[in-house]
């Protein structure tokens, strides 16, 4: 049955094909004499010097013909014995390879098994030596570290001859079962993976003979690692030039070659692997990574390190950036100067109008939170290139598992507290769909950049100096704790399923390159700058339209000031009658007509929402920030205020992030889940917060 894939018919006596691969002074030797005795004969492979050994053993009317590899560290081209053992499992493609693994030595040994995972064999792991690692105190929780890794684990002490017969047994499962396509690989991050994929591409389209003998993702993790005996058999020009670039890109991006950066990578998948299932291991590969690894993934010291430097973090990028920000606004603010001077003063213009009002207003409403939107991805690129967002990830790994997401889901929703449209791309890393669209569900209840302009508005007109930081930090932990009861809620209902274990890669901690840091910030902020900035241009517009048209009637206008003139214009339009349209649905949660429109606004972005109450309330741009909060207070309780804060935390989110959710998710029928789901919930808890609050207060 050599060679063959799927599950096959196995009769009397069917012969299977077992390689037996492994590190030197793993054990593999003894372990091979284990399963074939004295059934065993000694050659050398054809056209070279390297001794090959084969045996013969029987198990459950099975021939298992057993072959010992030369003993190897990795399965790259550099020596005979590599080359050899690499040439059989790939082109003789045995019915099942066995790593033999020293079970003192896991994460050493295991580099070879992250080969043999990519090559994607028929796969078990021995891991012998069994009774050495227990008496180092070595404790394994191998049910765990078998679904992380996918492959069946039999503990072995091959020199006392215990764990034959469970070995041959995982053997001949493994073989029946055939070549099964995995859930996930070892991951080599963005822009390998982005190389990779470039590569598998021309491949396929140039090298299909070799793409189908090796797979084209491993031709192209080989290419990428200029594998001199994959580059020989390449035969065209165009692969061989695209090769050429990627390497020289990569190169220029982590100043260093692709093939360390590669294998840092993998280290970092067994790594991550082996903190989740291994305890009290004495292996070290990167001592000073350990040492810091031993202090900011700590049980006691890891939360309250990550929660420092998220403090940090967000501190840095908002008072760094408010100067910029200033900047902007002052830019703004002359650009709508410089065209309103186009027309005469007094006139009144309908082009001058929408160029200000709409597109000028609109689109820099979100382009003044670009220094914030960068600041903030230059912090996270740094944290992510240096190796400790996996950390972090790592230390929330066990919380987010108990509501039925991965650690890596973490990472997507600490984006959101900057804005939900990158946080929402950031999604891509989770490699299961379940938790990939549970966790864009639940990303607008991180309250974004973009709130905190209706926070800063509301809070300070509303409670005293005393009661603004409380204040604050409520809202963004209801957010939190509302994002954590939605996500277990949809994991027991609409994704229903078993969270699938992903290995946590560990990468070694590494200096970053300016270049690579600059490249992950500028590519994050263009992104939000291209897909946020787009969609709001268009809706401010529409918004602009809705809000203008149509004009009241001139006598209607005789005799009033400019403020109430506006006021009647404003309750005139559409956007005024949509107001008074559901202002009887709003009023239970003591909203009025004016607070309507300023949330309909706000589904452009929810700055609008600001911009909106300062059209309502006719307050000049020229005007502080004083005077509105002024009219406001003088309009609503603080209950309301608060109230108000809870329904723009938690309601629909904007319309680029319901964009960017149907493009991640695929489908409107997502976007519009999102849409109905939260505004359904933040009218459920505003309404009960309110009715409460009218009782008590």
């Amino acid at each position: 049955m050599s060679g063959k894939l799927g599950v096959p018919n196995y009769g009397p006596m069917e012969r299977i094909v077992v390689a037996l691969a492994g590190n030197p002074n793993s054990g593999k030797s003894s372990l091979f004499n284990l399963l074939t005795g004295a059934r065993q004969h000694v050659a050398n492979y054809p056209g070279v010097t390297v001794e090959k050994k084969q045996g013969v053993c029987r198990y459950q009317d099975h021939e298992i013909v057993v072959v010992d590899l030369p003993g190897t560290y990795s399965l790259t081209a550099y020596s005979m014995e590599e080359l050899v053992a690499r040439r059989f499992v790939l082109e003789d493609k045995p019915d099942v390879v066995v790593d033999v693994v020293d079970a003192s030595n896991v994460e050493r040994n295991l580099y070879l098994g992250t080969q043999l995972i990519e090559m994607a064999p028929p796969l078990v792991f021995a891991f012998n030596m069994a009774d050495l690692a227990k008496r180092r105190g070595l404790v394994f929780d191998l049910e765990q570290l078998s679904r992380l890794l996918e492959t069946r684990i039999v503990p072995t002490v091959a020199s006392k001859g215990e764990g034959r017969a469970a070995l041959l047994e995982a053997i001949l499962r493994t073989a029946q079962e055939g070549r099964k396509a995995r859930i996930h690989t070892v991951q080599y991050g963005d822009e390998i993976e982005e190389q990779i994929t470039r590569i598998e591409g021309v491949v396929r389209e140039w090298e299909k003979g070799l793409a189908e003998r090796y797979g084209s993702r491993w031709l192209a993790v080989k290419l990428l690692e200029q594998d001199e005996e994959i580059l020989a058999q390449v035969g065209r020009p165009e692969v061989l030039d695209v090769v050429d670039k990627s390497v020289r890109h990569l190169r220029g991006l982590f100043r260093d070659e692709p093939e360390i950066v590669m294998a840092d990578r993998r280290y970092g998948f067994i790594s991550g692997a082996c903190q989740e299932t291994i305890k009290n291991s004495v292996e070290r590969r990167h001592d000073a990574s350990d040492t810091i690894d031993a202090v900011v993934t700590n049980r006691v010291l890891g939360l309250p390190i990550f929660l420092l430097l998220m403090y940090a973090v967000f501190w840095a990028t908002f008072a760094l950036g408010e100067y910029p920000m200033k900047g902007l606004e002052w830019l703004f603010g002359w650009l709508t100067a410089a065209v309103s001077g186009l027309w005469p003063v007094g006139s009144e213009s309908w082009l001058r109008s929408l160029l200000v009002d709409g597109v000028i207003a609109g689109v820099g409403g979100v382009v003044v939170f670009l220094p914030n939107i960068l600041l903030l991805f230059l912090a996270i690129a740094l944290l992510e290139d240096t190796g400790y967002m996996a950390r972090a990830a790592f230390v929330m790994d066990r919380l987010m598992y108990k509501i039925g997401l991965h650690g890596k889901s973490f990472i997507p929703m600490l984006i959101g507290f900057g804005c939900s449209v990158p946080a929402i791309m950031a999604t891509r890393i989770l490699e299961n769909r379940r938790n990939r669209l549970t966790t864009i569900l639940v990303i607008p209840l991180m309250s974004c950049g973009a709130r905190l302009t209706i926070y800063s508005l509301l809070i300070p007109a509303f409670f005293a100096l005393h009661w603004r930081g409380p204040v604050m930090w409520s809202i963004y932990l209801i957010g939190i704790l509302l994002a954590v009861i939605c996500a277990k809620l949809l994991r027991v209902t609409i994704f229903q399923g078993e969270t699938m274990p992903f290995v946590m890669e560990l990468p070694p901690y590494r200096v970053p390159t300016p270049r690579s840091v600059l490249i992950h910030m500028w590519q994050r902020g263009w992104m939000f700058l291209k897909k946020a900035g787009t969609v709001i241009l268009g809706i401010s517009i529409v918004l602009w339209v809705l809000a203008s048209f149509p004009k009241p009637d001139a006598r209607d206008l005789a005799g009033l000031d400019e403020t109430q003139a506006r006021q009647v214009a404003m309750s005139h339009s559409v956007m005024g009658r949509v107001g008074h349209l559901i202002e009887p649905a709003i009023q239970p949660l003591g909203f009025d007509w004016k607070i309507g429109t300023a949330l309909i606004g706000s589904l452009a972005a929810k700055e609008v929402f600001v911009s909106q109450l300062s059209i309502v309330y006719a307050v000049h741009s020229q005007d502080s920030s004083d005077v509105l909060s002024a009219k406001l207070r003088a309009s609503y309780t603080p209950l309301v205020g608060f109230c108000i804060l809870l329904f723009c935390l938690i309601s629909a989110p904007c319309v680029a992030t319901l964009a960017i959710t149907r493009q991640e998710a695929g489908s409107w029928r997502w976007a519009a889940f999102q849409f109905l789901g939260l505004t359904a919930l933040a009218y459920g808890v505003t309404l009960v917060v309110f009715q409460l609050g009218r009782i008590w207060l």
